[in-house]
């Protein structure tokens, strides 16, 4: 069927995880569905769509022209109270999320139907498995939106089903050999699934989807083909995974009121892209460690000065913690500002994707979430790698030692320690000098692909086709089995 003729009227509902590396990813798909001509509802929890809301005006529960089609927002009332003292209790707050949306989330879908826009297909991402169950109960076809690397997605799927050994209490140190995947030491695998971490809950709730993976008829990733060929081409033969990425790469359509629709939690600051534009090519140091990782006070301190001696121009993003984390906030080390002076950039939040392309970038010092590392091999943006836990490590691995755009700072929160500034100097000379050009010149390579994987023809492109195409004939087969043909 495809994109030609009348397509019938598909409404996908999403359902994500508050947090921002998961609503950014999976709005990212919601855009491309609805400029593909699809009604897109978005959810999250309502704590977290309250804030999304102050930071973009645009969002309206009411169906909003984008592209082709529509997009619309409705938050589930998770009730919740950050404030109490079980407010940061993050696995009280998910069985909580669970209980509360198996409840509400039928409601809604039968709600929507009500009104005659019918859920046509389900799409969730990790942390929320349950969503998985709500859409095999109301028999409503389910898909799911992989946010971290097929590498990653790879451990999970060998853990769970105990396909190749991993470290354990009594061998903490084990290294873990997977098909079409480098040989990975202890610390490099998702450190949830390590038996010393402390994210049990997080471990749970991924596996959970993970025993689910009989539901979604498709699990969508945000990778593309080229990035990860051989893995992508071995994990295909075992589950209906496509990849649809770098989802962020996608043209950005503007609604009506000439706003793009966002998930940030945040507005920019105005004077980021002036202060960028007054520096040389290739000159700034660009610091973000996402919108969960929080540094002790020690290291603050020691990445301060350390980019501070390395005498480049930096740009750091440097957040108060969200809230729920139950973390307090750091500073800068005293007088730190008025010695870098307008060597040094510091802001609460950024335009990210604007940030890594623009010319005065030299390198992305990042703690390797996913989405950041998506954005940087996609744009052409060397890496210093500085991760801290869950699938950061690994991403930290296959930045430095596969698509070799990158050099490690540190090695996670295994490795204990405090980084101190002379190494951080080292690093940071390092990746905006010597070991720059070859860097540069890998993740150009790596930029090209990616636009490839999204252009027309491209892999991602004729895989989000397929999606739709689909998700169409599932719903022009139940309409058909209704009125008895």
């Amino acid at each position: 069927m495809g994109s030609q003729g009348k397509m019938p009227q598909i409404h996908v509902f999403m359902v994500s995880f508050p947090g921002q590396g998961h609503v950014n990813p999976l709005l990212r798909l919601g855009k491309r569905l609805a400029a593909k001509g699809i009604l897109v509802t978005f959810s999250t929890a309502e704590s977290y769509g309250a804030q999304m809301r102050k930071a973009n005006k645009n969002l309206s529960d009411e169906p909003t022209p984008y592209g082709s089609g529509m997009i619309r927002f409705e938050f589930i009332d998770d009730a919740w109270d950050y404030s109490k003292p079980e407010g940061t209790d993050l696995e009280l707050y998910m069985k909580h999320l669970e209980s509360l949306g198996k409840q509400l989330l039928p409601q809604m879908i039968e709600e929507n139907k009500k009104q005659g826009r019918p859920v046509s297909c389900l799409i969730n991402n990790p942390f929320i498995p349950w969503v998985s169950d709500v859409a095999e109960i109301l028999e409503i076809p389910s898909a799911v939106l992989w946010v971290q690397s097929a590498a990653s997605f790879s451990c999970y799927y060998h853990y769970l089903h105990k396909l190749a050994p991993f470290p354990t209490d009594s061998k903490p140190e084990l290294e873990v050999q997977l098909p079409s995947m480098p040989l990975l030491k202890h610390d490099e695998v998702p450190s949830f699934l390590h038996p010393a971490s402390r994210y049990t809950m997080l471990k749970k709730a991924i596996l959970g989807q993970f025993n689910k993976l009989s539901s979604p008829f498709c699990i969508l990733m945000d990778t593309f083909q080229d990035l990860e060929l051989e893995l992508v081409d071995h994990l295909s033969k075992i589950c209906p995974i496509k990849t649809v990425g770098p989802l962020f790469k996608h043209p950005k359509l503007n609604s009506p009121n000439g706003e793009d629709v966002r998930g940030d939690l945040f507005t920019s600051d105005s004077g980021i892209m002036q202060w960028l534009d007054s520096k040389s090519s290739s000159s700034v140091v660009y610091i973000s460690f996402g919108s969960i990782v929080i540094l002790k006070q020690e290291q603050i301190d020691e990445m301060a000065y350390g980019l501070l001696n390395s005498g480049v121009n930096f740009l750091w993003v440097l957040k108060e913690p969200s809230t729920g984390t139950g973390y307090l906030p750091v500073k800068l080390p005293d007088g730190f500002l008025d010695k870098a002076g307008d060597k040094a950039k510091i802001v609460q939040w950024c335009p990210q994707e604007q940030v890594l392309a623009h010319s005065s970038l030299a390198c992305f010092l990042t703690h390797c979430g996913w989405n950041s590392t998506m954005e940087a091999i996609s744009i052409g943006t060397p890496i210093i790698a500085f991760p801290q836990w869950g699938d950061q490590v690994l991403d930290a691995k296959y930045l430095v030692d596969v698509f070799k755009v990158g050099i490690q700072l540190c090695r996670g929160e295994d490795e204990n320690r405090i980084i101190p500034r002379d190494e951080v100097e080292k690093c940071v000379r390092e990746a905006s000098g010597a070991k720059a050009a070859e860097m540069k010149e890998n993740a150009l390579k790596w930029k090209k692909a990616a636009e490839d994987a999204v252009a027309d023809g491209g892999s991602s492109q004729q895989n989000l086709q397929a999606f739709i195409d689909d998700i169409i004939a599932t719903c022009t087969a139940k309409k058909f089995k209704k009125v008895g043909l």
